[in-house]
């Protein structure tokens, strides 16, 4: 595919079709400032909107750098391919009916595929999406309204949703919008693609980006990777946390990862903190335009209210955030710009004493700056009514950032309450302006999440079709042979059990063979005595039974399970082992393949991670062998991805010295 240049900044814009569409398309650049041509194309018109059109695209007088193809979808693939053959610089694809209307037929898929042949090496937006706007170049190729207003220097949001996209246009929260670009279908030139080539530019801030689905993973991961080289952060508006689990539940890791784990952990592998909502989004690419990403999650909190301060204190409470508690050094000044009347704290009550003393308020609120806050937040709602008694508390915010040079905001409780004439003026001023507290929470929490260090590609998910399980015998197996630690064991017949046990040590575990869950069955008795073995593998009721030597000595029992995810790879989850798996749901997830430090790193925010380290006292687990286990399954998984779909160690029996398999599953294709 060429560059994407002279698509994303174009002088001269082709508009084909004669509808309202491209109508709006052509007034629309207008009334942004695009200084450029634009020439429409009709077979029949004379002029669209105020400017002369030409019958065919070979009528034109040079080759557009960009065309707005607002035809049927079938003619759609016509003007396509004459532009690719005259050297445009790229086209917006407007129709639908591709991909996306998901035709039983296949037609839309068809259609699809042959639109990607015409446009050959020429990129191409969509199709079903709307185009772009380019507040940095005054240009619009877009179809409709838009709220987006010219500037110097700004960030960019790429979605696959133009409704999204317009809505967030309309945003009147003071946030410079660069960019603003959808990608519909992406039936060619990918998300990632071209939030790549706007890293170029160095008027780009930070970018967000709306993901609906990932597609090419290898492409992600290069555009984190020049992101990082860049210094520009990237955050996304990530769907998809409500999609129930994967339809293959036969293991607990199944319904526990569900479809979710997989993009969370891939964004994390990519270093992209990701919002739950669109204004958190808004306001956390607000923060990154003005300060970039925060060197800690310490936050400092000011207000005149003892309410507000406790709010803040609550609303922070779930979330990876702190407030550092203050030093002396900020307690002598505080006393000092606001007396003996006002208890110091973080967050701080600081009364209204000082209200409308814009000289001891900015002391004040400088005072509570320190270098274990990456940033400092004043609460401030300003009325619709009357907000001049409020000059004060602006004016104190940009001298604080004067005067220290350290990051600050402004944040309203409400979003409503922070005018947009205010916001603007602290935007100039380097003063954060957030509309609304919940949204200022999120955003640091996003903003001061540290950057992933560069990690191995992901193992990319096979397409085989699996649905053969192994026997437990048979997983273990499988597993020891690349160094999984499992206890000594024997299948045997239900009659010969006794006779089969005889060379292992008890007492045993006896189960049966052949079910999934074989607790759900009542078909595993743990601590059975040897004298007792032929009883308890009667009384299971299964052909077979495996009897193996107790693992005893556990101070802790983990779950280590692998699923293979179509769209993000194998998603490797690690949580509290046992019986209450599925009750305790205290897991994390990374993908394949995870360094040693990911790993242990992921084990420590585990819930029951204190169990591993020695809790009150008690002996610890053995973190090394934990880790060999670990590994040892992503080994496997590795040396196996073109037909292992599932893999699930439950529980991992942690004792002192070892860590023992004790159950294990593991689905793969039929040989």
């Amino acid at each position: 595919m060429s560059s994407l240049t002279r698509l994303l900044h174009p002088t001269s814009i082709a508009v084909i079709g004669g509808g309202a569409w491209c109508i709006s398309v052509i007034e629309q650049a207008r009334k942004f400032g695009f200084q450029g041509d634009i020439w429409p194309v009709h077979p029949k018109a004379g002029a669209l909107a105020g400017e002369a059109a030409f019958a065919s695209l070979e009528d034109l007088p040079a080759s557009p750098d960009v065309a707005f193809v607002g035809i049927n979808r079938h003619a759609t693939i016509e003007a396509v391919a004459a532009l690719s053959d005259m050297g445009a610089g790229g086209a917006v694809c407007f129709a639908s009916g591709f991909t996306e209307a998901r035709a039983e037929d296949g037609e839309g898929a068809n259609l699809q595929a042959r639109l990607v042949q015409a446009a050959g090496d020429m990129p191409i937006l969509g199709p079903n999406c709307y185009g772009f706007v380019n507040g940095l170049a005054r240009a619009a190729v877009w179809p409709d309204q838009h709220g987006m207003r010219p500037v110097d220097r700004g960030v960019a949001i790429l979605t696959q949703s133009s409704n999204i996209a317009i809505n967030m246009t309309m945003q009147r929260r003071a946030l410079p919008l660069a960019f603003m670009l959808t990608s519909g279908n992406q039936a060619q030139t990918h998300q990632a693609d071209i939030a790549a080539a706007l890293l170029d530019d160095d008027r780009i801030t930070a970018i967000g980006v709306h993901i609906e689905g990932f597609g090419d993973l290898r492409k992600w991961e290069a555009l984190a990777k020049k992101a990082r080289a860049r210094d520009v952060p990237i955050v996304a508006l990530k769907m998809g946390r409500s999609a129930h689990a994967q339809a293959a539940t036969i293991s607990h890791t199944a319904s526990l990862a569900g479809e979710d784990a997989g993009a969370q952990a891939f964004l994390d592998r990519l270093g992209i903190a990701r919002l739950d909502d669109i204004p958190s989004f808004l306001e956390c690419l607000k923060l990154l335009h003005v300060t970039g990403g925060l060197d800690s999650n310490g936050l400092g909190s000011i207000s005149c209210s003892g309410g507000e301060a406790s709010l803040a204190a609550d609303m922070a409470e779930d979330r990876d955030v702190h407030f550092p508690p203050l030093s002396q050094k900020q307690k002598d000044n505080l006393r000092d710009a606001l007396g003996p009347m006002v208890a110091l704290a973080n967050p701080l009550d600081y009364h209204t004493y000082i209200w409308r003393d814009t000289e001891a308020m900015t002391r004040a609120w400088s005072a509570m700056m320190s270098p274990e806050q990456a940033l400092t937040l004043a609460i401030v709602d300003y009325p619709h009514t009357d907000a001049t008694d409020w000059d004060c508390a602006t004016q104190a915010a940009l001298n604080c950032v004067a005067r220290t040079g350290r990051p600050f905001a402004v944040t309203a409780t409400l979003p409503e309450l922070l005018p947009e004439d205010v916001a603007l003026r602290l935007m100039k001023g380097g003063v954060v302006p957030f509309a609304g507290l919940h949204e200022a929470l999120a955003s640091v929490e996003a903003a001061s999440r540290p950057s992933a260090p560069d990690a191995e590609p992901v193992l990319l998910p096979s397409d085989t079709n699996t649905n053969h399980v192994l026997t437990e015998a048979e997983a273990k197996q499988a597993l020891a042979e690349f160094g999984v630690r499992v206890p000594q064991s024997v299948v045997a017949s239900a009659e010969g059990a006794e006779d089969a046990s005889a060379n292992l040590t008890g007492p045993f575990a006896v189960k049966g063979v052949g079910l999934a869950h074989k607790s759900e069955h009542a078909a595993v008795r743990l601590g059975v005595h040897a004298e007792a073995v032929a009883k308890v593998a009667a009384e299971i009721g299964t052909d077979e039974v495996l009897i193996e030597e107790m693992a005893e000595g556990g101070v802790a029992e983990l779950l280590v399970g692998v699923t293979r995810d179509p769209a993000h790879g194998y998603v490797l989850t690690l949580g509290a082992g046992g019986v209450l798996t599925e009750i305790l749901r205290d897991t994390v997830s990374l993908l394949i393949p995870s360094s040693r430090d990911v790993v242990q790193d992921a084990l420590s925010r585990l819930k029951c991670a204190p169990l591993l380290a020695g809790y009150r006292g008690k002996p610890a687990a053995d973190m090394e062998s934990i880790l060999d286990t670990v590994e040892a399954v992503q080994a496997y998984v590795i040396a196996n991805a073109s037909h292992v779909s599932e893999v699930e160690i439950n529980p991992l029996i942690c004792t002192l010295d070892r860590a023992v398999a004790v159950d294990a599953l593991i689905r793969k294709a039929s040989s």
